[in-house]
């Protein structure tokens, strides 16, 4: 049997509301919810409180056995490669393995299991359940790599799985990229999950050395936060970079032709276009449909505006989805490209809230939590890629009192409209999931700094990925390479 570990928590909230139940009707209609708030009679503005940032919502701590098992990564062997190939490579995995928070990382491993060969019995009196061992080949002439691993189940005295994986060079780009598969490919052995070590992400920033705050660039980091350079170079002010669902463009509104546009970044040969040149007024928030055909976005002012989406692939076909007198921003595609879940300000309370809104036609559906009167602000939806949950930021009270919201995810089909609180310090916004549905990138502030972070939604545990940087927008790739392959 697997040996017990200590259990995980997360912060888990109640919240209960009017619904007529059932997704996706599950959720108050705008205009029912508000009704029937009208009718109950508004109720006195009550601060946030540091325990209670959503009053009516029950903040508490479950524990949960949840097993973690320990694994370690056995000191490389080298065949035709160097000695310091080896150890950066053991590095990037054993790090990845640590930071997928699916293993208790073992080190410091005693002499006798550095030997030739799988000592079971001696690796179980260590406590480790499994075992990653391997081999490095060069191939002498443009320095590709045969990276040969085998996973010992140390419980089961077998192997458990072998494979060999095509690495580039050591001075490739996306050398680090393609070991990052192989450590997704070992998650995916143990667990039955592919992990996300090869992934990246987005956000924007004052560019390094720029004085003026105003002027923002995209930059994109590695999932374990190595490799960070700039995307774009605008001198502007650039917001809301999105990545395509192949991972190999990224799109986002920039100000540099003075009217804010929609732009879009070939990764591959550093092309730009015009990404939507059709409509008026200012362009922001894009997202791709699943597909990566078309596109939706926001359009400010003047008059029609609201929600749109364009044909990329054959450059045509604005369409207004909507929008009115209020303001309909932020808009994020479901994963089945039937739905959108977007932010709104119709309540009429300098509120934004977030809606669920069924492309074939039908009501919004309001999905943050609301109370009359008590104000609130909830922003950046972001859809799980697995489409059960979606991610959003916020906290009731006013944005200048209380400046401090945290990461909520809904569970669009679990009952009860049950909210799960992520964050329990400082000011979280901007959430975005991983393509394993499991973990969320975010920009936060703590008391030691601001910076971009990653919270498992399993365990709770956070870390930083970016440090002392005043990050916004972040948004987690898609899978960029498999089995040492990058797409």
């Amino acid at each position: 049997m697997r040996r017990p570990t200590a259990s995980s928590a997360w912060t888990n909230l109640h919240l209960e509301w009017p619904t007529p139940g059932g997704f996706p009707s599950r959720f108050a209609t705008a205009r029912t919810c508000l009704l029937f708030l009208l009718a109950a009679g508004a109720s006195s503005p009550v601060a946030a409180q540091e325990n209670e940032l959503i009053p009516g919502v029950e903040l508490g701590f479950i524990f949960e056995g949840v097993y973690v098992p320990p694994i370690a990564v056995k000191p490389l062997t080298v065949a035709g490669a160097d000695v310091g190939l080896a150890r950066e490579i053991e590095g990037i995995i054993t790090r990845d393995l640590d930071y997928s928070d699916r293993f208790q990382v073992r080190d410091s491993l005693p002499p006798a299991l550095g030997g030739e060969g799988v000592q079971y019995a001696l690796w179980e009196q260590f406590g480790v359940d499994w075992v990653v061992t391997g081999t490095i080949e060069t191939d002498g002439l443009g320095g590709g790599i045969a990276f040969s691993v085998e996973l010992h189940d140390i419980v089961f005295g077998s192997l458990k799985a072998a494979a060999t994986f095509p690495l580039p060079a050591r001075d490739h780009p996306d050398f680090r990229l393609a070991v990052h598969s192989v450590s997704d490919a070992l998650v995916g052995w143990v667990t039955g999950d592919r992990g996300v070590a090869a992934t990246r992400m987005l956000f924007r920033m004052r560019a390094f050395g720029e004085e003026n705050p105003n002027l923002t660039e995209i930059y994109v980091v590695d999932f374990d936060g190595e490799n960070l350079r700039r995307l774009t170079w605008d001198r502007s002010t650039v917001t809301s970079p999105t990545w395509s669902p192949d991972g190999k463009r990224v799109a986002y509104s920039s100000f540099k032709a003075d009217m804010p546009r929609i732009y879009e970044l070939n990764l591959e040969d550093g092309q730009e276009r015009l990404l939507v040149p059709e409509g008026h007024g200012q362009h922001d928030s894009p997202s791709y449909h699943p597909d990566g055909n078309s596109v939706a976005f926001t359009i400010v002012g003047p008059e029609p505006e609201g929600l749109f989406t364009y044909n990329i692939r054959d450059g045509c076909c604005l369409k207004y989805l909507g929008g009115g007198r209020f303001n309909d921003l932020q808009p994020n595609f479901s994963p089945d490209g039937e739905w959108l879940v977007f932010v709104s300000t119709r309540l009429r309370f300098s509120t934004p809230q977030v809606y669920l809104r069924p492309l074939a036609g039908g009501d919004d559906e309001l999905l943050s939590p609301f109370r009359y009167g008590e104000g609130g602000f909830f922003t950046d939806p972001d859809w799980s890629p697995c489409g059960d949950r979606v991610a959003f930021a916020g906290g009731i009270g006013s944005r200048r009192q209380a400046n401090r919201y945290h990461i909520l995810v809904a569970k669009l089909e679990a009952g009860g409209n049950r909210l799960l609180q992520l964050t329990q310090e400082g000011n979280n916004e901007d959430p975005s999931w991983a393509p394993n549905c499991r973990h969320i990138v975010f920009t936060g502030e703590r008391s030691y700094g601001k910076g971009v972070f990653i919270v498992d939604t399993v365990t709770g545990r956070t870390r930083v990925l970016v440090a002392n940087v005043e990050a916004e927008d972040t948004d987690w790739s898609p899978w960029l390479a498999e089995n040492g392959v990058v797409r």
